[in-house]
Parts: structure tokens; C-alpha cells; sequence
């Protein structure tokens, strides 16, 4: 292996069976804390029937590097090894592109499994004139045999532009993204920086500067639920959801419909927010807490089901929590109908 390039904050290590020639896809796969799970990863993307790409492996400052470098051991001759200090999932995405060759690039998370076709379908459905494709995935979780699709929960349909995506009618997997790299360019690439959703922020730009996005629902990708997302805090992923759609609204120039959709995609977040604050109460027993975000909730989103929710939460509480144990909600939007 030979260094490329070494900074005080960057090393680039070039493995010697990577392609001396400039390949037609360069595979950006950011690893942080996927020790477990990269080299499943890295064969998912060997064993692709398309064959002219260039992997990019970006350590971002990750904490188990040690166990990182011994899983990557069997592959570091035919990758392009990166390690860089922390700069989020989006930095770490942006140094694979400044060190990528191709001109197209194709982004998959280091947990994330692509199946044997994703490429050659993917990058022949980019040719329909598309700056920009993705595609369905597969969703699974270590140890469960129940398999989803991905776009059953987050459905694609219709024109993908900066309504759509505000609106939530078109949702992008980043792992089955393949992207002409002067289009991302010409966006300014991913949001550096401790920021969630830097990838709908980056898709919103290249709507917005007119890049055509298409997508296949074709189940190209394996993508992979992680336990600690499975017990993740529904209420730190709606924070998320609202930080990213301010964000949105303050540093991209949108119209006035579209800054409409966000303003009332904001206040269903910060109903949703507060029936998740209020489920915890109830189960926790602090009634009076969980009647006043269930009123909060009623009065962001206005709606009969919350309002009857939020009168119970009131003047019986434990008839609420029964009903609610029965039903076995597990999400928010359900009690929001």
C-alpha cells in the first residue's frame, strides 16, 4: 500500500490492485463505529455485476479503528483507505468525492448491503437522463426474519423535486444513490459538521438548482436496522426532523409554497413531538405532564383524534393509558391517526 496524500488532519491510502485507470463509478462508504459490519459491506459491493468502480472507505474519526483496520485487513489492496478526523457523516461523505476519480458516484453506508445488480441497474436507469437515481430497498434487522420495503414506510411517487421531498410524497435512500458527481458539485456537496439530514438538505439543492432525480422500485439494497436505532428515541428523531427542516427554510431560497409546506410540516413535527413526550408521561405515570403535551399536540395539529386524546390525558388518565397498552402503539403517528 502507498500513502497518496497525507495531511495533518487527512491520510489517503491507495491499496496496490486499485486501478490505475480512471474507473466509471467511484463507491463512497463513510465508517464510523461499523467494525461489525463493513466487510459484508465491501463483499456486498465486490460482488456486484458491474465491475469498473473504485472503492472509497472514509474512517471519520472513528472509535473502534482498531477493529475497523483489522475487518478492512483482507480487502486494503483493492481500496482507496481514507482516515481524517471527525467531520460528520457528511464531511466523511465529502472527502470520498474529493478523492473519487469517477464521474459517477454511488454513496452506500457502511451497513448497508447492496445486491448483486444494484449497480448495473441503477447506472442504466441513470442514462434515461436522470443527474441523479435511487432506488427501493429491503429492510431488515439483524436477527428478525420480517422483511419491509423500504418505501412501504417512506413511499416514492410521482415528479421528485423540492416540493415532493418537503412534503415527504418522495423519500431518497442514500444507499441507493448514484450521482453524477458534477451535480454535486454544482450543489456544494453534503453540510459539514455535528448536523443531522445533511443528505435531504443536499437533495433539496440539487432540486432546487435543477438537477432531474428518478427512482426505481426495484429492491436493489439490503438496508440494515441497527439494534441502537431499534430502541432509538423517537422523540431525538423528530428533534432531527425539525432541526433539518429549519435548516432547510433558513439557507436555501425557496418559494413561498414551498416555505409553506415546511411551515406546516413543522407544526405536524411539534405535534408529533409532543404526543411523544406525552406517551411517555402517560406510561410513566405523570398524567398531568402527559395532558399538558397531548394539549400541546391537539393545538399544533388540531386534530378530533388528538383532541379526544388530549380531554382524556385530562379527566381519566388511566382509561388513556389502558387503551393505549391495548392497542400496543409503538409510534407516535398512530395515536395521530
Amino acid at each position: 500500500m502507498t500513502d497518496k496524500n497525507e495531511k495533518s488532519k487527512t491520510k489517503v491510502s491507495v491499496g496496490r490492485n486499485v486501478f490505475s485507470w480512471r474507473p466509471e463509478v467511484s463507491v463512497v462508504i463513510p465508517a464510523y463505529n461499523s467494525a461489525a459490519y463493513i466487510a459484508e459491506t465491501i463483499e456486498s459491493v465486490r460482488n456486484q455485476k458491474f465491475r469498473d468502480l473504485e472503492i472509497i472507505i472514509v474512517n471519520d474519526g472513528s472509535p473502534d479503528t482498531h477493529e475497523l483496520e483489522r475487518e478492512l485487513s483482507p480487502f486494503i489492496q483493492e481500496i482507496v483507505y481514507v482516515r481524517q478526523q471527525s467531520s460528520g457523516a457528511g464531511g466523511a461523505r465529502n472527502t470520498g468525492i474529493e478523492n473519487a476519480r469517477a464521474d459517477l458516484i454511488a454513496f452506500l453506508d457502511s451497513d448497508d448491503i447492496w445486491l448483486p445488480e444494484f449497480l448495473a441497474s441503477q447506472i442504466a436507469f441513470l442514462g434515461r437522463g436522470f443527474d441523479m437515481v435511487y432506488c427501493d430497498a429491503v429492510v431488515f434487522r439483524d436477527g428478525s426474519p420480517l422483511r419491509t420495503s423500504f418505501m412501504a414506510g417512506s413511499p416514492s411517487a410521482g415528479e421528485v423535486n423540492c416540493e415532493s421531498l418537503l412534503e415527504g410524497r418522495c423519500n431518497v435512500i442514500t444507499s441507493g444513490t448514484v450521482v453524477r458527481k458534477d451535480a454535486l458539485l454544482k450543489a456544494g456537496l453534503f453540510e459539514r459538521g455535528p448536523v443531522k439530514a445533511e443528505d435531504f438538505h443536499l437533495w433539496m439543492r440539487m432540486a432546487k438548482q435543477g438537477s432531474r432525480i428518478g427512482y426505481q422500485r426495484k429492491q436493489l439494497v439490503k438496508y440494515r436496522v441497527r439494534p441502537a436505532s431499534l430502541s432509538g428515541d423517537t422523540v431525538d428523531r423528530i428533534v432531527r426532523s425539525i432541526d433539518a427542516f429549519r435548516r432547510v427554510g433558513e439557507t436555501i431560497d425557496l418559494s413561498s409554497s414551498e416555505l409553506e409546506i415546511i411551515d406546516r410540516r413543522l407544526q405536524r413535527f411539534h405535534a408529533d413531538l409532543a404526543v411523544a413526550r406525552g406517551k411517555t408521561y402517560l406510561v410513566n405515570g405523570e398524567y398531568q405532564k402527559a395532558a399538558t403535551e397531548f394539549s400541546e399536540a391537539s393545538r399544533c395539529s388540531r386534530s378530533l383524534k388528538l383532541r379526544v386524546i388530549s380531554l382524556l390525558a385530562r379527566v381519566a388518565p388511566r382509561t388513556l393509558l389502558r387503551i393505549y397498552r391495548s392497542q400496543r402503539v409503538a409510534d407516535p403517528s398512530m395515536l395521530l391517526g
